[in-house]
């Protein structure tokens, strides 16, 4: 009989000899045509790892903020409004919705102003709109050396900087975005353009790649889209920040499947609004909302979206093509309507889910907000008006006790809001009466007269720190 350590040696050499073979017969087997369970195991592999490295993506966060023009409070659908926008309330749905969020102005250069600085226009000398004809009072003047924007901040920290779109705050070259704190842009500089052929009000051609006017074909809020998306795919090694300001749904009314309505040097309607002006709008919107989702699914192809924050909001209220439902006002009044806008905030490992919140905040926050959450410091820039309210987009209670002003004829003071409508002080409470209906002025006198002299208070302070213009205006 053998020994026992003999049969485990003669075992040993027949497993050395039929396991190869055993090998050599699956492998040929799977070489000829690799099985549907393998493919499968591949391609879960790949998502595996995307979303590893999605969800451990350290570091400062990219940041994208998304602007539409005109865009009213009432018009899309997760305020309640007309237009089914489903890749906005997506964005919702993952991020939080402050519902008592303004614009510092109520048209466009002032709140764009406001936006990048983080202080009133009225201190950058932009109360109104810098506007396209040469023979304009405001034409010469734009955003001066002396104004610091958050794209100057961040870029000086290492990160890229890029926008897409309109950019209304100077015509000169002085004013370009690439002096003011950008790497990239395309888009236009005026207050608005012909989606197609891209030709300002003024009738000159208007569409710029960096420093240089540039032929393009395609509709304007596509091309925004679309650079966006091509900007995010881009590989890099540091944070960017993305500003998407788009042109829509201002005027002229096109739609992606309409034609251009003005060509240089000939002559036009500026305030075009021909045909079915609700269809026409609704589309336009509809192709903010498609960018938008393009956008989200770009940053989750590339591994990014655990660690970007978007912020999507309007630049003022709309006008009477619009709605601002249930508030008050069109665009460029001072009434609710004018600069309560839909705001949202996404920022999945960050902001949570499908959250609501009702403090009064405004566009002047977001410069200081975005620096916040950065952990860069504000230093050599002139003081802020805005604030910080990245822990109330982190969950936390946010702070309604706050001063709001606009134009020095409109205040909030929590609640209360006061507009000097026709030379006289008009008062309501907000917290009953939204729309703006009920004038309680005669019934608080004491409060008429505390928010006056703010109102006061703020315009002298505003006189003492005003950045000059080429073209000095009254404020």
């Amino acid at each position: 009989m053998s020994s026992p350590r003999k049969l485990v040696t003669d075992l040993c050499q027949i497993l050395l000899v039929l396991v190869p073979m055993a090998i050599i017969v699956f492998t040929a087997a799977g070489c000829s045509e690799k099985s549907e369970q393998a493919k499968n195991a591949e391609a879960n592999t790949a998502d595996v790892a995307r979303k590893e490295l999605d969800t451990e993506s350290k570091g400062p966060p990219n940041i994208i903020v998304i602007l539409a023009d005109d865009l009213g409070y009432g018009d899309i659908s997760v305020t309640g409004g007309r237009v089914k926008t489903p890749n906005i309330e997506r964005l919702a749905a993952e991020g939080m919705r402050l519902t008592d969020f303004h614009t510092s102005g109520v048209v466009c250069s002032p709140t764009r102003a406001g936006l990048l600085t983080g202080r009133y226009q009225q201190r950058a000398g932009i109360p109104g709109v810098i506007v396209a004809d040469p023979s304009g009072l405001t034409h010469e003047n734009g955003l001066q050396d002396r104004e610091i924007t958050v794209a100057e901040l961040l870029q000086k920290e290492a990160y890229d900087t890029a926008i897409f779109g309109k950019w209304h705050l100077g015509y000169d070259p002085l004013y370009s975005p690439l002096n003011n704190g950008f790497d990239k842009y395309a888009g236009f500089v005026a207050g608005n353009i012909d989606y197609f052929s891209h030709i300002d009000q003024s009738g000159k051609h208007d569409w710029w790649r960096d420093r240089e006017l540039n032929v393009e074909q395609g509709y304007a809020t596509s091309l925004i889209n679309d650079y966006a998306v091509k900007y995010i795919e881009q590989s890099r090694s540091t944070p960017f920040f993305l500003y998407v300001s788009h042109a829509a749904p201002h005027y002229p009314y096109q739609g992606p499947d309409d034609s251009a309505e003005r060509q240089a040097g000939a002559q036009f309607e500026v305030y075009s609004a021909d045909g079915d002006v609700q269809a026409t709008y609704r589309e336009m919107v509809l192709e903010i909302d498609r960018g938008i989702g393009d956008i989200m699914r770009a940053l989750e192809r590339t591994g990014q979206d655990k660690n970007t924050l978007i912020l999507f909001f309007s630049d003022n209220g709309a006008n009477e093509y619009g709605s601002n439902a249930p508030y008050r006002g069109y665009k460029t009044t001072v009434w609710e309507g004018g600069h309560r806008v839909p705001f949202i905030a996404r920022w999945p490992s960050k902001i949570p889910a499908d959250t609501v919140r009702s403090q009064l905040s405004s566009s002047l926050d977001v410069m200081p907000t975005i620096m916040d959450i950065v952990g860069i410091p504000i230093v050599d820039a002139p003081a802020l008006d805005g604030s910080s309210i990245a822990p109330l987009l982190y969950g936390e209670r946010g702070n309604s006790n706050r001063q709001l002003y606009w134009n020095g004829v409109a205040m909030r003071d929590g609640d209360w809001k006061l507009v000097i409508a026709d030379g006289k002080p008009k008062l309501f409470d907000l917290s009953s009466d939204p729309g703006e209906l009920n004038d309680l002025s005669t019934s608080n006198p004491q409060m008429v007269t505390e928010m006056l002299a703010a109102i006061r208070a703020w315009q002298a302070d505003i006189s003492t720190d005003m950045t000059q213009q080429p073209v000095p205006l009254p404020q």
